[in-house]
């Protein structure tokens, strides 16, 4: 066993992060950690890295016991945080070179290793780049480059592949996989993305500090056997509205998701097929369960007592009409960005009904950022005509800003004040006052279930509660048109769940939704979205459209965007 834990705990004041956590892994294998926001994952890391010492319980590595140990066991691990340590105003090349003095690397090792590590991560031919013009995808690579500068017995990666673009994400799991073949790697991963998960030979999942299960891929989706079904969407429906209306049929659906026409779910005990699609008055067909849905259950058994139910939401029917509005909020006409000669948009035409939820989707580095930040009037573009909520950018930014609710990619409040100071803060500045400000504060509180964490501190809440206040910030002065990058970044399916059906109600209220992701299985809740790469626009549509020019009824929403970037690259080449 090259990881071997016994009742481990470890608390930090009141919090009990391990509680009594049992965990065996053997040498030479790809292990993966699933589990909510808090769930004590990289907590274990941090363990194992001998950068914390356990609070009780047993805790060997590489055959040793991590008290006492702890340089021996980093002198032969290698170990990758979720915000790995670049410097960006260095190359890739002298990032490296860094790293590998730091480890005390020998001349002679470094010239084949560094030789390597560039082919396998593409990065060869960037070596002169500073580290800060990279990419999420490139920074992510050489990330895991300078972890891996010398030959480890042990490779801690803790969620590698966070704000990462599918095709980036493919890659270096292509290079995981390279390493445990060719150097007979142990490798341990947590991850937020179950299709990552499935390719490892062991899954533990974690909550609330315990395992709740582990096993192979197939043990877990075991778990969900012949409980999973799919109903279709009918014609002209929003498919994210049927979603949602499954979603809150607590009696008879644990879990839903949109998946092109249909949507799939997870039934509840003692289900009846028949009866079902006779309450829905849809054919309902049983389908084969994934890991994720072995997942989902077993997180909602364990979660039953303490599951927040979201309040004030918009009671949902499949006999109401649910077209979008005729209005438009977003006009943008041939937009165009430079940065220099560079040109990162390229005469981008696409508009925005009041309601509508649009995806922006592409590899990192395509552009879609820097049309958001046009957008939310962030940025001046450089030639072309964009209105927002009716007023044009070019002439009045700051007049179209009092319409838009921003929630960026990172957390972006004050994580020194409380919740309710930042409420109060973020009120202010959007001009709320007095009683009208209270009132805000109090729904935003009820809507985003934040009840119970007014006191405590913005940058101590669990990455979960983080996007609930973000959210809850960005809403308080009831913008018009809510802008949100890449929202769901690192957060587990439990909680991305309650955040769609919360975006739902939003849509079904008129609020209009444009966002950035990074999970393909998102952009099956969009109306419409927009593919773009190296700032033109690949596809627009809905991901229905989408999925019949570029795939078929089988392709993953995944596989259609991967295919849509490699033929354009393949085009440009």
């Amino acid at each position: 066993m090259i990881i071997s834990a016994q009742n481990l705990t470890k608390s930090f004041k009141n919090v009990v992060a391990l509680d009594n956590f049992n965990f065996e892994m053997s040498a030479g294998t790809l292990t993966a950690l699933i589990g909510p926001d808090g769930a004590g994952k990289t907590t274990f890391m941090r363990l194992i890295a001998g950068l914390m010492l356990p609070t009780s319980g047993n805790l060997n590595v590489l055959g040793l016991n991590i008290i006492g140990n702890e340089q021996k066991i980093q002198e032969k691990i290698s170990y990758m945080p979720q915000r790995f340590g670049l410097y960006e105003d260095l190359t890739i090349s002298e990032n490296m070179t860094l790293y590998a003095d730091l480890h005390g690397v020998k001349m002679e090792i470094r010239r084949e290793r560094f030789a390597k590590l560039l082919e396998m991560t593409g990065l060869e031919r960037f070596t002169a780049r500073l580290a800060g013009k990279l990419s999420g995808g490139m920074k992510q690579k050489l990330g895991l480059a300078c972890t891996l500068i010398r030959s480890p017995e042990l490779l801690l990666l803790d969620e590698p592949t966070v704000g990462v673009d599918p095709l980036s994400r493919r890659e270096l799991w292509e290079i995981i996989k390279k390493l445990v073949a060719e150097e007979n790697l142990s490798v341990l991963v947590s991850t937020a993305y179950m299709d990552e998960a499935e390719l490892c030979e062991n899954v533990f999942i974690v909550n609330r500090g315990k395992i709740l299960m582990s096993g192979s891929p197939n043990d877990i989706k075991s778990v969900a056997k012949e409980r999973c079904f799919r109903v279709k969407t009918p014609k002209n429906f929003p498919t994210r509205i049927l979603q949602s209306i499954l979603l809150d049929d607590k009696d008879f659906v644990i879990d839903s998701v949109p998946e092109g026409d249909f949507v799939r779910f997870i039934a509840a005990k003692d289900f009846s097929a028949e009866n079902y699609s006779k309450k829905l008055n849809l054919p309902v067909e049983k389908i084969p369960a994934r890991l994720e849905d072995g997942f989902m259950i077993l997180l909602h058994k364990a979660e039953k007592n303490s599951l927040e139910r979201v309040s004030g939401m918009k009671k949902l029917s499949l006999r109401e009409n649910y077209s979008l509005s005729n209005e438009i909020d977003i006009v943008v006409k041939n937009l165009v960005r430079k940065f220099g000669d560079f040109i990162a948009v390229d005469k981008t035409n696409f508009s925005v009904r009041r309601g509508e939820v649009f995806g922006l989707l592409g590899p990192n580095g395509a552009g879609k950022t820097t049309t958001f930040r046009m957008l939310c009037g962030l940025l001046p573009m450089t030639d072309g005509f964009l209105s927002v909520a009716g007023v044009n950018l070019r002439t009045a930014r700051t007049q179209a800003r009092a319409n838009i609710g921003y929630v960026a990619q990172k957390f972006s409040l004050y994580g020194n004040l409380t919740v309710l100071e930042n409420l109060n803060f973020f009120g202010g500045a959007y001009g709320l006052s007095g009683k009208i400000l209270q009132k805000r504060i109090d729904e935003v509180l009820s809507e985003f279930q934040l009840r119970g964490c007014e006191n405590k501190n913005a940058g101590d809440l669990p990455g979960g509660y983080k996007q609930r206040l973000s959210m809850a910030a960005a809403l308080i002065h009831k913008p018009k048109i809510l802008f949100l990058d890449e929202p769901t970044s690192g957060i587990d399916p439990l909680a991305r769940r309650d955040f769609w059906r919360q975006i739902t109600d939003l849509s079904a209220k008129g609020t209009t939704i444009i966002i950035t992701t990074h999970f393909m299985d998102e952009a099956e809740f969009c109306d419409r979205m927009m593919i773009q790469d190296h700032g033109k626009v690949l596809a627009l549509g809905t991901p229905q459209e989408i999925r019949a020019k570029f795939g078929d009824e089988n392709s993953t929403m995944n596989e259609i965007f991967i295919s849509i970037v490699e033929r354009s690259r393949g085009e440009a080449k």
